[in-house]
């Protein structure tokens, strides 16, 4: 079992970023991976000739590293480090002696458990030859007055879980081998995590796993969401919590889910509902998809979807089994693998059908995809071709489901779905 898997997208695009006059912002879930990949990027940094001196990093997860330490200190240290790397640097040059001055690396892992992170931060980035890279498990420290501070001089690099070919992957599985059982390794996949360390307790059992995610889900809703944001209503909140968990991929908002709790004799505001909306995304537990009116072509303010960032919390947050809802559970997973490829991802509307997802590249283009457990059923596939055929213009349309038999139709790919998940 193997949990250092090289995460070619997200190196690519440090390395890319690497000297450019930027921070970078590494984000994601807790246990999504960021000190793992920014483990990587610096043996990387090693391998290509430079210097561990270079190098600085700091784990803010540990107290030592951050307790009875205000912002400046920790500046006022890594500066010093610098200092005496460079003094040491001094080389004789013609008999002169001449500062041979290089970048220094700084990673700050989890820099919002630092008071006032952003001067910090702020500092280092006004520095000369000093190269910043920082991560952090809420959305909080990029709508602090960091990016006030820093507005068009950062670079956000979202970190998600395991894809499905990293989870086979870190499973040393051959996935190129076509005899595969894809269906039951997908099962898998959904039925324990995706998350690196607990893709590694699988061999222990699956209640270790359940322990390991019901520990993160505390952490978040804990020290993140309730601590942080100082909620009395605990109650209030993870019913919210569970209605979102138990309803991935549907339509919703906050007024329906106001609605749906006063049913239950409880009354929570639609305001406040949004409110704690907005907390589970910003600690990346969800994400949010917007809707997209395929007619008049404009993004629409209501009627949200929602997909968990790991199908795993599933049954720890809601209770909910993953088989129950086959189609549900897919549509998740591919609507992370769309944003893993750095696609922007709507749901698109019509007036009589809805696709599932509209995706805009990096490069601008447009795909339409559809994703559908089997087509096996009449009714079925005519409803999922007929939602992509209402669309008329000339751009790429998908159905994804887990047949294999090619049923293109109309200009509509038709693809297995698993092998989509496989390729690059």
């Amino acid at each position: 079992m193997n949990s250092l898997i090289e995460r070619k997208s997200y190196l690519n695009k440090l390395q890319f970023y690497k000297d450019k006059d930027f921070i970078k912002v590494i984000t994601g879930l807790r246990r999504s991976g960021k000190s793992t990949l920014m483990e990587l990027f610096r043996n990387k940094l090693i391998d290509s000739g430079i210097s561990k001196s270079q190098i600085q990093f700091y784990n803010f997860e540990l107290p030592e590293n951050y307790l009875n330490k205000t912002w400046s200190d920790i500046y006022f240290e890594i500066k010093e480090e610098k200092r005496s790397f460079d003094n040491s640097s001094v080389i004789a040059e013609n008999e002169n002696e001449v500062n041979k001055t290089k970048t220094t690396y700084v990673f700050l892992d989890e820099v919002q458990n630092i008071v006032h992170f952003e001067k910090l931060v702020d500092g280092l980035y006004a520095s000369e030859n000093i190269d910043v890279y920082i991560t952090g498990s809420n959305a909080f420290i990029l709508s602090s007055e960091l990016a006030t501070l820093l507005s068009g001089r950062y670079i956000e690099i979202s970190i998600l879980p395991f894809s499905f070919q990293e989870y086979l992957q870190a499973r040393e599985i051959d996935f190129t081998n076509a005899y595969l059982n894809f269906e039951a390794l997908f099962f898998d996949y959904v039925n324990e995590t995706s998350l690196p360390k607990g893709v590694e307790l699988r061999k222990d059992g699956f209640d270790k796993i359940y322990d390991y995610l019901e520990a993160i889900q505390h952490t978040i809703i804990e020290k993140d969401i309730l601590q942080r944001h100082q909620i009395n209503d605990k109650r209030a909140f993870i019913n919210i919590t569970k209605f979102l968990s138990s309803n991935v991929g549907n339509t919703l908002s906050p007024s329906a889910i106001a609605k749906a709790l006063k049913q239950d004799f409880q009354t929570v505001h639609h305001t406040t509902v949004e409110k704690y909306i907005d907390y589970l995304v910003s600690s990346f537990i969800f994400y949010k998809v917007n809707r997209f009116d395929l007619k008049g072509k404009k993004q629409l303010a209501t009627q949200e979807k929602y997909y968990l960032v790991d199908v795993g919390f599933l049954k720890v947050l809601s209770g909910k089994e993953r088989t129950t809802d086959r189609g549900h559970i897919l549509e998740n997973v591919v609507y992370l693998e769309l944003i893993r490829r750095g696609n922007k991802v709507w749901v698109g509307t019509t007036r009589n059908s809805e696709v599932d997802f509209v995706c805009k590249n990096s490069i601008g283009e447009i795909e339409y995809y559809q994703v559908a457990w089997e087509i096996s059923n009449n009714e079925t596939k005519e409803r999922e071709f007929r939602s992509l055929e209402s669309i008329k213009d000339n751009y790429p349309k998908f159905l994804l489901t887990t047949e294999s038999f090619n049923q293109d139709r109309n200009g509509i790919r038709h693809i297995n779905v698993f092998q989509w998940l496989l390729s690059e």
